[in-house]
């Protein structure tokens, strides 16, 4: 009798005691399906069990090193894990983490996290349950999201705000591009000066657009909207400190990563000197980087990837951390994030108590193609999927359509990867 059927037959009442009967799924294989529906590299680990139809889906997206977390799951944490049972998954996370000896880096996490995800998946579909069931259920009925709106000019951004407005979305945040420069986030605005190989930014110029961009937001979109801004750590650490100052006139719900990772003792600085709420860890890999910032309260809003720090597994304990010290969840949501993180991150949403915000990427037609169970966004907020586990089912021959390498010029060259960015004078820069 197959599984399903048997599960079918003996009801919901009886799906607990049938469980307990049953022998503890082991892990029978373990693939990768990589895939570029979007332009964006994704990496998707499937663990299939010894039980016919078990079977679970876990996001390892390192898209700028897609390769390296394929090579990682095959060549060593699947000959690790094959033939262990899967319902001890922080058994199974502290033995991949531990076995390189060598650890905390975002390839071999990203790997974890794939690995890790599936399982949680395969726990839920093994339950009849969703994984946010496992974690004690939800405490919301949905997520609030935020969306982005973009351009080179300010116009353009400033329409496609009121777009997202018109859809019932009441966070945004706001990106201009600079005239002759690369700004994070909305492109290179239009200039004379031909662009060079390597994309250029200075920080005078892009500090001085970005508050003229704010400025007229507030104007023209009004004191209610929740407006936000991601600088992307490219600004000089006293720079960033003047900065958030200076952005606190315009009421911001956060200023995103307004720091490095390596320079993060001066939001001590701008905690001194501004009210401006700071959201940061979307490059945190290692908890020494987590701990810090939640412990001396130097941030209002955690935003680590959660693929990046190793699956959900280490991102509920990195929640219960910062609930204790009132920091609250704002889990990286970008297109870098497969289907299945996505549904991880709004499961987290939804199950932890300490929730702010989640960042939303929309799919398009041939992720949908590819992906079935892409949480539902209605009036500014994404829903849980309500199916067993994370409620997604892949289309491996869809998925097949779109290989890696059908990025743009520079990027394919790249395998994926992105380029350099400049000073002016030829200095490199954070990305």
């Amino acid at each position: 009798m197959y599984r399903r059927q048997f599960l079918s037959l003996v009801g919901a009442a009886g799906v607990a005691r049938a469980l307990r009967g049953m022998p503890v799924p082991r892990i029978k294989d373990i693939s990768v399906i990589a895939t570029e529906p979007a332009g964006v590299r994704l990496t998707v680990v499937k663990i299939q069990t010894d039980q016919d139809g078990l079977y679970g889906y876990g996001c390892a997206t390192f898209t700028q090193r897609a390769d390296l977390v394929v090579q990682a799951v095959n060549a060593y944490l699947k000959p690790l894990l094959i033939g262990r049972p899967t319902d001890g998954i922080e058994d199974l996370w502290q033995a991949m983490y531990n076995s390189s000896y060598w650890r905390n880096g975002p390839v071999l996490n990203n790997a974890i996290s794939g690995v890790d995800q599936a399982l949680w998946d395969i726990k839920g579909r093994q339950a009849g349950m969703p994984v946010y069931e496992l974690l004690g259920g939800k405490c919301r009925k949905g997520a609030r999201i935020y969306s982005h709106a973009s351009g080179r000019e300010i116009p353009e951004v400033l329409d496609q705000a009121r777009k997202l407005m018109s859809q019932g979305i009441t966070a945004i945040r706001l990106q201009v591009g600079v005239p002759g420069m690369a700004a994070y986030g909305a492109g290179r605005a239009p200039s004379s000066v031909s662009p060079s190989q390597d994309e250029v930014f200075d920080p005078e110029p892009y500090v001085r657009r970005t508050l003229a961009l704010f400025e007229a937001a507030r104007k023209e979109l009004g004191p209610e909207i929740d407006l936000l801004h991601d600088v992307h750590e490219r600004l000089p650490p006293r720079m960033a400190v003047q900065f958030a100052k200076d952005m606190e006139q315009f009421r911001l719900f956060y200023l995103e990563d307004a720091l490095s990772p390596e320079n993060i003792d001066y939001f001590r600085q701008i905690r001194a000197n501004c009210t401006t709420p700071l959201a940061m860890g979307e490059l945190f890999n290692n908890p020494h980087e987590w701990e810090q910032v939640i412990e001396s309260r130097l941030i209002d809003y955690i935003r680590v990837h959660v693929s990046q720090a190793g699956g959900l597994t280490p991102a509920r304990k990195i929640a219960a951390l910062a609930e204790a010290f009132q920091v609250k969840t704002a889990w990286h949501g970008p297109g870098d994030v497969s289907p299945v993180g996505h549904c991880a991150n709004v499961t987290l949403d939804v199950a932890c108590y300490n929730f702010g915000i989640q960042e939303w990427t929309f799919p398009n037609d041939h992720l949908l193609e590819v992906f079935e169970g892409y949480p539902v966004v209605k009036d500014g907020y994404a829903y849980v999927n309500e199916k067993p586990g994370w409620g997604v089912e892949i289309n491996e021959k869809a998925a097949a359509k779109y290989p890696y390498g059908s990025e743009g010029a520079v990027r394919k060259q790249l395998n994926g990867g992105w380029g350099v960015v400049r000073r002016s004078d030829g200095t490199v820069i954070n990305q």
